[in-house]
């Protein structure tokens, strides 16, 4: 390739694996007395993406190629599968068609295998060729990548066969090697050890689409081929592959028709050059004032999107939620596939779909299941234009909700950060690179502790790639394993969907940390997964009520700071408080169990009330006017977090008695019933009028969760000197920016009929 053969892009490679792995069984198969398969059984890998040790995992039997679905799939059953395949072991399996729905017969369902088996015809299952599952439900497998030793495999894959694993851009342009992301380049595939051009004759916008959508552009333009011409011509190529045609529709290149050179392709190509593609960027990755300017424009006209992902930890995934009649809801996953998803993802200014997730992956939502069967063509602008079906109420569950995993550009934010002396991957004290541009080699540093938090180790964790936060550290003395010991930021202050730490607000060149000394460096606790706390809205509209309570009945109350300041001026224990009372239910939608932040060795133990406090503040109950004046607040310490009930199959985990573990587990809730104390705002000193009553969960995100915008709940309610209606509640961020102007500019009731 020439003097363009040094630049080398492996941060821009995308996996595309499409190739077959054809192998024998790794002994004969013993027959089994229920289930006897005659013929010795042949197992390959396939689909896409992928690499060579994954896949859909397909058998030869009976003189056919067929799938196994994957119900009662355990990793018992990847283990004997991937033996089978060479491997020494599995790592992970995959459900609903992960690598691409397969043909042919499905010959094996409930599959239920210890692990240990010889064969995979000596597990349990249904009998050969007997299933009730679609090939929607095939199953996959991720095999360790280690050989058997000595595993005999007369099909080893050959170093010419007919596969595409990596693609990238090649820049070439001036100053474009520099700048990320890269939008335009000679499109190259991996070959052997280096890179292959491919020859543009015939070559159209479809397969230009493709490519973009493979790097994580929704969109492609054209491009200026005389100028590459004229620089192609003084370059050695290596030509792989021609005749290149997609549809326009594929997640990736591997799935549009092509052919290969064989051989000796220096002279290949003839009057042609190479590919070339220029890509559009979408806006949260666009570059250039003017760029930038033109897309805001675009959105301004457009209004509100329909379309939002909630609950991924990463730029470019999460639970697919769509907004309808003002209230925004989720889909459910019947039929939902990478084309639908790739709708959703370029619709949302990211690429071509990497995954299309089933049952709920990203957490489960809340509120209404708006589609269901969504089967769109991938040629759509919108998901609105693909073909769906509105949903009826035995249609589907939250535990369906559809998700996507799209491609994004490769931006280097990885390569800027990194975490030493923890005890994994996961955690360590955080260190940065300050002055890697130009060349120049970057000058690793350590991130003062003073004011991190939650929010900026979210950021933290989400440029390391590692997820979500679990904890922010302000000290990290045993941690003490590297050289790096001078500060080089300090003032980070995170909103917690930044890409990057230096995009968050910080003190820049002018560094100001009270405590400079390794041992105060900012440190991060990542996990793949969260929890996410959201409140049940309509509980608290049913269950609220005035009680007029007397003061010789709020002692306890008082000494946990319950009432507003003025009860302090009270004439104890004569007189009596006004309480706006209300139940509490708070569910964990998440995907990981709620934990206070403090070990049970700091708990508080309250005399009063006989419980221990976990965390100082858990919720803030507050009353607002219209333009968000607080008129009374009432601040609750966790009473003690437990689960009260659990979704069917769900276990309790959380219980408060006799100083047990505090928390809330996944699909389970813990309900605060109007009637225990402090489960109030004291409104004695609030005038008449039309207010909004706000509960805020985790208000000082003591705790990570997945999603901390569905963290508030709102309700209207007027007060008239002696009762009090409470309507309209809903979660902070459930409805339409018009539908919240609305709720926000409510002009207050005229009487007590709500409609």
């Amino acid at each position: 390739m020439g003097g363009c053969g040094s630049w080398a892009w492996p941060e821009l490679l995308v996996l595309l694996g499409s190739a077959w792995l054809w192998v024998g069984s790794a002994q004969p198969t013993p027959s089994s007395p229920t289930h006897a398969p005659g013929p010795q059984l042949r197992f390959r890998l396939a689909g896409y993406p992928r690499k060579h040790n994954e896949g859909r995992v397909e058998v030869f039997y009976n003189d056919e190629w067929g799938t196994i679905c994957d119900d009662d799939f355990t990793l018992g059953n990847a283990h004997v599968l991937c033996r089978h395949l060479g491997f020494v072991a599995a790592t992970g399996w995959a459900h609903s068609a992960k690598y691409g729905k397969g043909v042919g017969r499905i010959w094996l369902d409930n599959v239920n295998c210890a692990g240990s088996e010889k064969s995979i015809g000596d597990c349990k299952h249904r009998g050969w060729g007997n299933s009730d599952c679609s090939h929607e439900e095939d199953a996959g497998v991720v095999c360790k990548d280690e050989r058997i030793p000595g595993f005999k495999d007369s099909n080893v894959i050959e170093t010419e066969q007919s596969h595409v694993e990596e693609v990238r851009l090649r820049p070439v342009v001036s100053g474009g090697r520099r700048q990320l992301p890269v939008t335009e380049g000679i499109v190259e595939v991996r070959y052997k050890d280096s890179w292959a051009q491919i020859c543009d004759q015939g070559w159209h916008s479809h397969n230009s689409r493709v490519v973009c959508g493979m790097m994580g552009f929704p969109a492609e333009k054209k491009v200026n081929r005389n100028f590459y011409k004229l620089f192609t011509e003084r370059q050695q190529l290596n030509y792989r592959l021609h005749s290149v045609s997609c549809t326009g529709t594929e997640v990736h290149l591997s799935m549009c028709s092509f052919e290969f050179y064989r051989g000796n392709s220096s002279a290949a190509c003839g009057s042609g050059m190479p590919a070339v593609v220029s890509c559009v960027p979408g806006p949260l990755f666009a570059t250039g004032n003017a760029h930038k300017k033109k897309q805001r424009q675009q959105q301004q006209q457009q209004g509100q999107p329909r379309i939002r992902l909630k609950g991924g930890a990463r730029v470019g995934e999460g639970r697919v939620e769509v907004l309808k009649s003002s209230e925004w809801g989720t889909i459910c996953d019947d039929h939902w596939n990478l084309q639908s998803a790739s709708v959703v993802c370029r619709e949302l200014g990211f690429g071509s779909a990497k995954e299309a997730l089933t049952g709920a992956r990203m957490g489960q939502g809340t509120g209404p299941i708006h589609l269901n069967e969504v089967q769109c063509r991938g040629t759509e602008k919108s998901l609105w234009n693909c073909p769906f079906r509105n949903i009826t109420q035995e249609d589907c569950k939250h535990s369906e909700d559809a998700a996507v995993r799209c491609n994004i550009p490769y931006m280097g934010y990885e390569n800027l950060i990194r975490l030493s002396g923890g005890r994994s991957r996961f955690e360590g004290r955080v260190e940065v690179a300050v002055g890697a541009g130009d060349g120049d080699q970057p000058r690793w540093g350590l991130v003062c502790g003073e004011g991190w938090g939650t929010l900026e180790a979210m950021v933290a964790c989400r440029q390391l790639g590692l997820g979500f936060a679990n904890h922010g550290l302000q000290e990290t003395w045993y941690w003490d394993a590297s050289n790096v010991t001078e500060m080089v930021m300090s003032g980070v202050k995170c909103a917690g969907h930044e890409m990057s730490l230096s995009h968050c607000q910080h003190h820049g060149a002018s560094l100001s940390c009270r405590n400079t000394g390794t041992r105060f460096a900012a440190g991060v606790i990542c996990s793949e997964t969260a929890s996410d706390l959201l409140l049940h809205a309509p509980l608290v509209q049913e269950t609220a009520y005035i009680e007029d309570r007397p003061l010789h009945m709020l002692y306890c109350a008082a000494e946990e700071n319950c009432l507003a300041s003025s009860a302090r001026l009270a004439n104890w224990p004569y007189g009596h408080r006004r309480l706006l009372r209300f139940s509490s239910q708070i569910h964990n939608r998440g995907r990981a169990d709620f934990r206070p932040k403090a070990g049970r060795h700091s708990w508080v133990w309250h005399e009063c009330h006989r419980h221990y406090h976990s965390m100082d503040i858990f919720t803030h109950y507050d009353i607002l006017t219209p333009n968000g004046t607080k008129v009374a607040e009432g601040h609750k310490a966790s009473f003690c977090l437990e689960d009260t009930e659990c979704e069917e199959d769900v276990a309790k985990r959380y219980e408060c008695a006799n100083f047990g573990e505090q928390g809330i587990t996944v699909g389970c809730w813990d309900l605060y019933r109007h009637d225990i104390d402090c489960q109030w705002i004291d409104i004695t000193d609030v005038k008449p009028g039309n207010y909004i009553l706000q509960v805020v969960i985790n208000p000082n995100f003591e705790v990570a969760e997945s999603d901390f915008t569905n963290n508030a709940m709102k309700c209207n309610c007027k007060y008239d000197g002696h009762r009090i209606w409470v309507h309209s509640c809903h979660i902070g961020d459930a409805l339409s920016e018009e539908a919240n102007k609305r709720f926000e500019q409510y002009p207050g009731q005229l009487n007590n009929q709500i409609s």
